[in-house]
């Protein structure tokens, strides 16, 4: 019998081809290492809605391909992130992981990404580490470093005339770098920090460190809690008098996602972060009427990082046809991007963190008002990246 090599040749081929295809429309599985109970549940779920509403307004589908997400509660707990995310890794066989909010969390989450090559975009955690020395080919940021809007607020609050300041924080990697942010921008602007005040992740039992602010009678503090926290802090700051003497300054997470609860006590409150109520463009009317309509609430800044985190999937994918894989073509285009986000356009840094707009904000009622740009673009420093 003979064979016609250049049939079989080409036959081989158009199967490999149509194989290559199918593998690419089959669902692509995303990781979803978030926090789903304890202090930071709220920000969870809301990275949550901000990535599915994107993919839903895709029609389901990135890069050609569905999209199946398997989640997992990473409880804000470090000590359980290696085998939280080796799990969606080597058991789950996800695709690529999204995650997390803690900063502890998230370094653990890098190393693994690192050592694995696994693609990891995190939409929030803001360990300067995470695009400084920890930078790798296969990680990305959507949101912030905790240095870009604790460097602009310690600018803002020396253009304001404040001289002497006590900050106050968590004692843990997302607190001291935001509080080391602050210090940078205030002290380059002529600003002294009078003191630094920790209190252990999540204790809030503040009366303390508010006996010792009151007594210490600076021009202003400076404050970085979230969630809980940050309600906690926030109103007992007030219930102890406070806010009528000495002004509260913190970056945006103070206030973002927790004014509901703080009620009156955060009214007047200035804060700096990458987004405010009150924008005015178009790409933010749309996303927020459309979160609105999807979950019956207003977003907030976490429900943005979610968002970006799957337009940024989108860009990738859409350059590499639904190939995770191809690490250089997916950087490739995520450098070149320009992307719309309801928080301004923004560009990604050779570190792979968000080049952005920092803004100031003032409380008023339920909202975090857009009042001046804080920072033009700002380019996190990325010290110790070798990317």
């Amino acid at each position: 019998m003979k064979f016609n090599q250049k049939k079989i040749l080409v036959a081989l081929t158009s199967l490999y081809v149509g194989f290559a295809s199918a593998q690419n429309t089959t669902k692509l599985k995303v990781g979803l290492m978030l926090p789903y109970s304890g202090t930071y549940a709220s920000l969870g779920n809301a990275i949550e809605n901000g990535f599915q509403l994107y993919v839903k307004e895709q029609g389901g589908k990135i890069g050609g391909r569905e999209i199946e997400l398997v989640k997992v509660d990473d409880e804000s707990e470090p000590s359980k992130a290696t085998d939280n995310i080796n799990k969606l890794i080597k058991r789950d066989n996800v695709d690529l992981v999204v995650g997390s909010v803690h900063s502890g969390v998230a370094m653990a989450m890098a190393k693994v990404a690192k050592d694995t090559g696994t693609l990891l975009i995190v939409p929030n955690a803001g360990a300067d580490a995470i695009t400084g020395p920890m930078c790798a080919k296969n990680i990305y940021r959507t949101s912030f470093t905790n240095w870009q809007p604790g460097f602009a607020m310690g600018e803002q609050a020396a253009k304001n005339g404040i001289k002497k300041v006590i900050t106050v924080t968590w004692k843990y990697a997302a607190g001291e770098e935001s509080v080391k942010g602050f210090k940078e921008g205030f002290e380059k602007n002529g600003g002294t920090i009078s003191k630094e005040l920790t209190v252990p992740f999540p204790n809030v039992e503040f009366q303390s460190l508010l006996t010792e602010i009151a007594a210490a009678k600076p021009d202003a503090v400076y404050a970085f809690f979230a969630g809980a926290g940050a309600v906690k802090f926030v109103k007992d700051y007030a219930a102890a008098g406070l806010n009528r003497s000495i002004p509260l300054y913190g970056p945006g997470f103070l206030t973002d996602g927790t004014l509901e609860a703080q009620g009156a006590a955060a009214n007047g409150m200035l804060t700096t972060l990458h987004y405010a109520d009150g924008l005015n463009n178009k790409r933010d009317a749309a996303f927020r009427l459309a979160y609105v309509k999807a979950y019956k609430m207003q977003p907030d800044v976490y429900a943005v990082q979610g968002y970006d985190a799957a337009q940024l999937l989108a860009i990738g994918l859409n350059a590499t046809k639904g190939d995770v894989s191809k690490k250089a073509e997916f950087e490739d285009a995520i450098l070149k991007a320009k992307i719309d986000s309801p928080r301004g356009t923004i560009t990604i840094s050779k570190s792979h963190n968000p080049i952005q707009d920092i803004y100031l904000r003032e409380v008023v009622g339920k909202e975090n008002k857009f009042k001046s740009v804080a920072s033009k673009s700002l380019a996190d420093p990325a010290r110790g990246c070798n990317l």
